[in-house]
């Protein structure tokens, strides 16, 4: 799946954008298999970006294409389909079930496909140092421990590419290596894309290309 904007402009941000972005009113793709990270200090858009290519919001002009149709004549059946097959997201705030436990949270997820996904779950969990809060409710978790959650619910799905939205934000040194290796390992198992955005102060993955935003 090709990702592509052409000539998009947020309404947020309509007469203030920068003259130096690589995306906002520009024309850019984002091509099947290839890794890009998109950096931008706080407030510049970056989970605008993310939530336009995964059908949140529409509140924009110019056009946003996957595949060459553009994303706002996909139907509510569509977007469910893509979003459960297609792409996979570490949103910002994460979006857990704060009164689900942990392993809830990612059994929301797994729920949807056929199979028994409780050993890869368990394997991720150890492998991110997580697997002794399975059974907490994500209400009495760190937001780094929750983000390694949200991080193992995002790779249980199939995909063709995973947007990740400043993933490693509350996450020391050592935890980023370990989650970006985790990811890494999907990605490639998948053949997928991986856009994640960035402040610019991360360097856990070999790029592709690089946009400011």
């Amino acid at each position: 799946m090709t990702i592509e904007f052409n000539n998009v402009t947020p309404a947020p941000l309509a007469g203030v954008i920068s003259s130096t972005t690589d995306i906002w009113q520009c024309t850019c793709a984002f091509e099947a298999a290839k890794r890009y990270r998109v950096v931008a200090p706080s407030g510049k858009g970056k989970s605008t970006f993310i939530h336009y290519i995964y059908g949140l919001r529409f509140d924009f002009t110019g056009k946003v294409r996957l595949n060459g149709v553009e994303s706002s004549h996909f139907h509510a059946n569509e977007w469910a389909e893509i979003r459960q097959d297609k792409i996979s997201i570490v949103y910002q705030d994460l979006r857990l079930f704060l009164q689900l436990t942990a392993l809830q949270n990612i059994q929301v997820k797994s729920a949807l496909y056929p199979g028994n996904f409780d050993d890869r779950i368990h394997a991720m969990a150890e492998a991110l140092q997580v697997s002794h809060l399975l059974n907490n409710k994500a209400h009495t978790l760190s937001y780094g421990e929750r983000q390694r959650i949200a991080i193992i619910r995002s790779l249980i799905q199939p995909f063709e590419w995973i947007l990740l939205d400043e993933p490693f934000s509350h996450l020391d040194l050592e935890n980023s290596k370990r989650a970006a290796t985790l990811i890494d390992s999907a990605v490639r198992e998948r053949n997928a894309g991986l856009i994640v955005t960035s402040l610019g102060q991360d360097n856990q993955f070999n790029y592709d290309k690089e946009y400011q935003l």
